[in-house]
């Protein structure tokens, strides 16, 4: 039976630097996904490996044991086909391949290590999934935790993709080293943010009449706390309109508090209390530096484009 007659059901898996993320869905032959099973944990693969280059023992020792669980959730799913990838964190570690080696003899698991720009063009997969009708052109931020993507996507041309080695893991160890981050800390992050952002888009001709687009973990949250929400909600997240004085309020308030402070903030998700203070000076700063004034928050990224280029290459067994 060929892939444009059935419904296919396909289990992607994203091992970023700071969450790993895991979706099994139903792609119908009119391309939409469903979603059948999903799950996300903040583990810090990439913790210390701005410094050291190097995946720490305990580090990979819990995303192992989280994919252990999940390789028993595929297995009793019924899948035809299975990725799972990985990004900044690995790529940038000096014993990637003994991580690799250890998750394909433990959880069973063939990972791809795709670099920034291949991380990009999957995330735009995801993105151009779900986008409201009417949007096409667009500019599209994803902040990871160890790297940042800017993919300006316009209609019969190729994309252009830049990605940047700023997230919001890196941007913690390197330079936001107190509880709160003092004003010279900040002053050096935005900086640092500002000048590779312009850097970024030096080869995107016209990108301010594009849509501007963020997706992952940094802009859904913001979008959480904007609306006050007790709980994750995609269905009040995604394509939610965040505008730039909402996230300089709440960069404000979260600046202003130590981490331990901010847990309990409507919208935030446990674990992400140190982070997240990162996160919004890095999209604050691409905001104001590329003169946007508005962002459209998109649910879907990596993890669904990671499923529909499975399946673009991908026969049911």
């Amino acid at each position: 039976m060929s892939n444009a007659s059935r419904m296919m059901r396909l289990a992607g898996i994203d091992i970023g630097t700071l969450t790993c993320r895991l979706l099994i869905a139903d792609l119908a032959p009119s391309g939409r996904l469903k979603e059948v099973r999903s799950d996300r944990r903040i583990l810090r693969l990439g913790e210390g490996v701005d410094h050291a280059k190097h995946l720490s023992g305990a580090a990979m020792d819990r995303v192992l044991q989280c994919l252990k669980e999940w390789r028993e959730l595929i297995d009793a799913s019924a899948v035809d086909a299975t990725a799972a990838v990985a990004t900044s964190a690995v790529r940038d570690a000096v014993n990637r391949d003994e991580f690799l080696d250890r998750v394909k003899r433990e959880a069973g698991f063939e990972i791809e290590l795709i670099s920034g720009e291949e991380e990009a063009r999957r995330t735009l997969l995801g993105i151009r999934s779900g986008l409201p009708v009417g949007v096409t052109d667009l500019l599209a931020l994803d902040i990871g935790g160890g790297s940042t993507e800017f993919i300006l996507d316009r209609s019969g041309q190729a994309p252009i993709v830049r990605s940047i080695d700023i997230g919001v893991v890196r941007l913690c160890e390197r330079v936001l080293h107190h509880d709160p981050p003092t004003e010279d800390e900040v002053r050096q992050a935005r900086e640092w943010v500002a000048r590779e952002t312009r850097a970024a888009v030096a080869v995107m001709d016209n990108y301010e009449t594009a849509t501007f687009v963020g997706t992952a973990g940094t802009v859904t949250i913001l979008a959480a706390m904007a609306q006050k929400l007790p709980a994750h909600e995609p269905a009040r997240i995604h394509n939610y309109e965040l505008q730039l004085s909402t996230i300089q309020e709440l960069e404000q308030t979260l600046l202003s508090r130590k981490k331990a402070d901010r847990a309990g903030l409507p919208g935030l998700e446990k674990g992400r209390e140190e982070v997240i203070a990162a996160g919004t000076i890095i999209i604050q700063t691409v905001m104001e530096t590329l003169g946007m004034p508005r962002v459209l928050v998109s649910d879907l990224g990596l993890r669904e484009g990671v499923l529909i280029h499975l399946a673009s290459r991908a026969e049911p067994q």
